[in-house]
């Protein structure tokens, strides 16, 4: 009896490994021809797809480790959604602690930090200020015209550690990296214009939003270089400062826009609150304070001036998705995990709660290797057959609906406008697009041209080759899906 036992396991995990060996080889010939002839072919391609009722259709490499990039947003995303619900907003409060005599206000005004990453222009018609200007409002509303007093910006719901872990230095100085923090205004970015109109060998001139705000200094090595020259940019933000190096070469007559990460957000919030408070007419005698001390922090003994709702959670997913925006993506981490753990929130526990939900929609989660909640960390790493599987499992997901608008649609809209133009895929594909250093990623959602619905990820890791090529390739093997199914 114990040898028959032996006997069946043995055949048993025979037959496993041999269904494992199938599921691994199960790629179309023609998926495989037009890998091998690409620019990238030595690179490493994970590709697996399933059709509606989540069986695998093609698969190559799918059990393999790979670099995401900002397809892990796909997860991160979808996980706001499962804890925050699509209703969700944040609330920023203007508060007073003090008392009121004539048009003046004796003592400070505080603003309490909520994580809100949208206040700014992006949900208010492009007016930045739109926040700042409610709050004035509710100032002159109550008659006041002068704070004797003091502007606090208490940003201690999240900790002070500004990137997470493997984000790489050159990135820092631009808009997709910037610092997060509890208080942020304009994504903690200043809004850079360069005008190239003066006479060759000289600086262009610059200005710069908020308000040329004296908060940081840029540093204007540009040079205005002939008529068709190329453009060769040069931004550098002096780690740990807001002295920001420029020191690019422009032809003549070029205009170039760019979005530079500031340091100390919480005191680039106040600072531009105070100088667009004085701009309207209220004047400030005090000076400018950060407090991050959570567990002193109790904005209940405070007077509310004001309070800010923001967009539903719904909005700002959208924002997340379709534009991959980096910034989102982390500030809602560390709001994950303060709201969860009722203390100051961090990178570290958002993942550790990101990871629980991973394992309630089938990751493999003792492989998974998470650093970040927008995939920008080259050390995030997942299996390329769990985020095909998730893909599928989310359609039963009450958010689901909300998670697919989130989505760029092929050729229309988000970081896929640009794409698929002139081919069938235009439409037809709703997904998500990563890349950082080496990897170009693509996954979501595809309508064939039989009715089909597939879920499909693409995976290119340590290519070499121009990003472009990599594109045309996964554009091929899209256009090949949408014929075949």
């Amino acid at each position: 009896m114990k040898k028959i036992l032996q006997c069946i396991l043995l055949t048993l995990l025979i037959t496993g490994f041999g269904l494992a060996e199938t599921v691994r080889s199960q790629i179309s010939q023609e998926i495989l021809t037009l890998i091998e002839n690409s620019q990238s072919a030595s690179a490493l391609w994970s590709v697996q797809v399933r059709d509606g009722n989540g069986n695998i259709i093609e698969n190559l490499n799918g059990e393999q480790l790979v670099r995401p990039a900002s397809n892990f947003k796909l997860i991160s995303s979808a996980a706001y959604l499962d804890y925050f619900g699509t209703d969700y907003t944040f609330e920023t409060r203007l508060l007073g602690r003090g008392s009121q005599e004539g048009n003046r206000w004796n003592g400070d005004i505080l603003i309490e930090g909520s994580g809100d990453p949208t206040i700014g222009g992006r949900f208010y018609n492009e007016n930045a200020f739109y926040v700042f200007e409610n709050w004035v409002q509710a100032l002159l509303e109550m008659g006041i015209t002068s704070i004797e007093g003091n502007i606090v910006g208490f940003d201690g719901l999240f900790d002070d550690i500004p990137y997470p872990k493997g984000w790489e230095w050159d990135d820092l100085s631009y808009y997709y990296a910037p610092e997060t923090n509890s208080l942020s205004f304009n994504e903690n970015v200043v809004d850079l214009e360069v005008i190239a109109d003066g006479p060759v060998g000289s600086a262009p001139d610059i200005q710069w939003f908020p308000m040329d705000t004296d908060y940081v200094e840029f540093v204007n090595e540009q040079v205005i270089t002939p008529q068709g020259t190329s453009f060769d940019e040069m931004y550098r933000r002096v780690l740990g400062t807001n002295i920001i190096l420029l020191r690019s070469t422009l032809p003549q007559g070029h205009y170039e826009t760019e979005s530079l990460s500031i340091t100390d957000p919480a005191l680039f919030f106040i600072d531009t609150f105070k100088k667009y408070l004085e701009n309207r007419g209220i004047s400030v005698s005090g000076q400018l304070y950060t407090d991050s001390n959570y567990f002193d922090w109790n904005a209940d003994s405070f007077d509310l001036f004001h309070s800010h709702k923001s967009v539903e959670m719904a909005k700002i997913i959208k924002e997340l998705n379709r534009e991959s925006n980096n910034f989102y993506a982390e500030m809602l981490l560390k709001k994950l995990a303060a709201d969860k753990y009722g203390v100051q929130g961090s990178t570290e526990l958002g993942l550790q709660e990101l990871k629980e939900y991973m394992y309630t929609m089938q990751f493999d989660t003792s492989k998974a290797e998470l650093r970040d909640a927008s995939g920008m960390a080259s050390a995030t790493l997942v299996k390329a057959s769990d985020l095909n599987n998730y893909l599928v499992l989310l359609r039963d997901k009450e958010y689901f609906p909300v998670f697919f608008e989130s989505l760029a649609e092929g050729g229309l809209n988000g970081t896929l406008e640009y794409r698929f133009n002139n081919s069938p895929l235009k439409g037809s594909f709703n997904g998500k697009t990563g890349f950082v250093s080496g990897v170009r990623t693509l996954s979501g959602y595809l309508e064939t041209e039989k009715g089909s619905e597939l879920a499909v990820s693409l995976f290119t890791n340590n290519y070499t080759s121009k990003t472009s090529s990599v594109d045309f390739t996964q554009q091929k093997i899209l256009e090949f899906l949408y014929h075949r199914y």
